[in-house]
């Protein structure tokens, strides 16, 4: 397919990832446009569209800027009275194809994080937004426990060979919670030493892959015996199905 993916950093801990084919490139959740801008000067790009998986201003805060930039910009989003900007609105399940890539993606709508949220994905690739993070999930700003874990129970459906291109470097972080959950999972100990590496050396720890996030993440671990355990310890009773038992995961992780 011969595209590469790279990351534009932006703000304390965005990554605006750039989707690049010869000269050509697609930016997904474009929140600061002075980051794209330099990012596509640089490299002498010409940037042909926008895609956005939710209205939160750290993902669409550079969009009318970025429109005033570069002409005929194809900006692809949600349905939203919360972002302004776009040229073409989608829904869950659409193919989108992307001018001047040669790359076809499909869209998830993956409520929960908030209502609008969607999510872009092949078999290669998922750009999720703040859905899924790599060891952890977003925070329910608008939908329930319900939704967000649906959503996420429907990324885990992708090959585990897709790669996750989320927005935050909240890897770290996330894992240090994780551990605190399945303080056993060996392979969760093994990937939170290589990210602590690769942040050591400024690196990202993204992408990662739903292989890796399956077998580390908690949030998409609640059906685990090493999981509902803890969960239960933590919250003294017991929890009868994998949605509750993703409420009071989410709940721990917010006041851990």
């Amino acid at each position: 397919m011969n595209i590469s993916v790279q990351p534009i950093p932006a703000f304390n801990d965005n990554y605006i990832w750039c989707l690049i084919h010869n000269s050509n490139a697609w930016v997904v959740d474009p929140g600061c446009a002075q980051s794209v801008r330099a990012f596509i000067n640089e490299h002498r790009l010409t940037l042909k569209g926008v895609l956005v998986t939710h209205h939160h201003a750290d993902h669409t805060g550079g969009i009318e800027e970025l429109k005033h930039s570069f002409s005929n910009l194809t900006v692809i989003g949600p349905q939203s009275a919360n972002i302004t900007g776009l040229t073409t609105i989608v829904s869950d399940q659409q193919h989108i194809d992307l001018s001047g890539l040669p790359l076809e993606l499909t869209v998830v709508a993956l409520p929960g994080h908030t209502l609008d949220h969607i999510g872009y994905y092949n078999e290669q690739m998922l750009f999720c937004g703040d859905t899924l993070f790599s060891g952890g999930c977003g925070r329910l700003f608008e939908g329930t426990p319900l939704q967000l874990h649906n959503s996420l129970q429907r990324l885990t459906q992708l090959p585990n060979a897709t790669k996750v291109y989320c927005t935050h470097e909240y890897t770290c972080a996330n894992l240090r919670f994780a551990v605190m959950v399945e303080p056993d999972n060996q392979q969760l100990l093994d990937y939170q030493q290589q990210c602590i590496d690769k942040r050591a050396q400024s690196q990202p720890t993204l992408p990662s892959s739903i292989e890796v996030e399956k077998a580390i993440n908690p949030f998409l671990r609640c059906d685990q015996n090493s999981v509902r355990t803890s969960l239960e310890r933590h919250s003294q009773h017991s929890l009868v199905d994998n949605v509750s038992r993703f409420a009071a995961l989410r709940s721990w992780k917010d006041n851990a």
